[in-house]
C-alpha cells in the first residue's frame, strides 16, 4: 500500500475513534492525528503525509475550506467525511480541487473503496511528479545549451546554426553530451 502515512484531522473523540479503528484494518505504518484545524495545517507543512482526512465539523475552522488549503499546500490525497445533508453541497464545492467526499456515518466498504481511490490517486500523482522532474530537467538543460549557443554567436560571431553545428560537433569529437560542451563553454566565457 502506498499510504504509508496518514493524518486524521478530527474535534470530535468518537468519530476520530471510528476513523482509526478503520485504518488500523489496513496496512498503514503511520497514524498521526489532530484535533484541530491549526495543528492540523502545522502538521500537514512539517511531514509528508500520503492521505489526509478531514472529519467535519472542526471546531476552528471550515473544514471545507481546510480541505482544499491542503490540496494547495501538500501533495496528499485529501478526503473530507461530513453530514449527509451537507454531503451534495460540500462536493461541489471541493471536487474541482481534487477532494474526496464522504458522507456520515461511512460503511467499512465505502471507506475502503475511498482509501484505495486515494491509493491510486497517489500512484498516479508519483508517476506526474517523475515525469515532471524529467521535464523540468530537459528545460533546464535546453536553457544551458542556448546560453552557451548565445556565447558562441555573441564572443565568435556564429551564426544560431553555427552554434549549434559547433555543440554537436564538440560533443560527437569529444564523446561528451551537447550539455556539458555547453557548460564548459559557459565556464569559459561567462564569469
Amino acid at each position: 500500500m502506498l499510504l504509508d502515512r496518514v493524518l486524521v484531522i478530527s474535534s470530535q473523540e468518537k468519530s476520530l475513534t471510528a476513523i482509526l479503528q478503520l485504518l488500523s484494518d489496513q496496512a498503514v505504518e503511520a497514524v498521526d492525528t489532530a484535533d484541530n484545524a491549526r495543528q492540523g495545517r502545522t502538521m500537514a507543512a512539517e511531514q509528508e503525509y500520503q492521505a489526509v482526512l478531514i472529519n467535519a465539523p472542526l471546531k476552528d475552522a471550515s473544514a471545507k475550506d481546510l480541505a482544499i488549503e491542503l490540496t494547495q499546500t501538500t501533495t496528499a490525497g485529501i478526503m473530507l467525511f461530513v453530514s449527509s445533508e451537507a454531503e451534495k453541497e460540500t462536493e461541489a464545492a471541493v471536487l474541482s480541487h481534487g477532494v474526496f467526499v464522504l458522507a456520515k456515518p461511512v460503511s467499512k466498504m465505502w471507506f475502503y473503496k475511498a482509501l484505495h481511490l486515494l491509493e491510486a490517486a497517489q500512484y498516479r500523482m508519483k508517476g506526474i511528479q517523475v515525469e515532471n522532474r524529467h521535464l523540468q530537467q530537459q528545460i533546464d538543460e535546453i536553457k544551458i545549451i542556448n546560453r552557451a549557443k548565445g556565447v558562441l554567436m555573441e564572443y565568435l560571431s556564429m551564426t544560431e546554426p553555427q552554434a549549434h553545428k559547433y555543440l554537436e560537433k564538440q560533443a560527437m569529437d569529444l564523446r561528451i553530451t551537447k550539455l556539458e560542451v555547453a557548460k564548459r563553454l559557459l565556464s569559459t566565457y561567462e564569469y
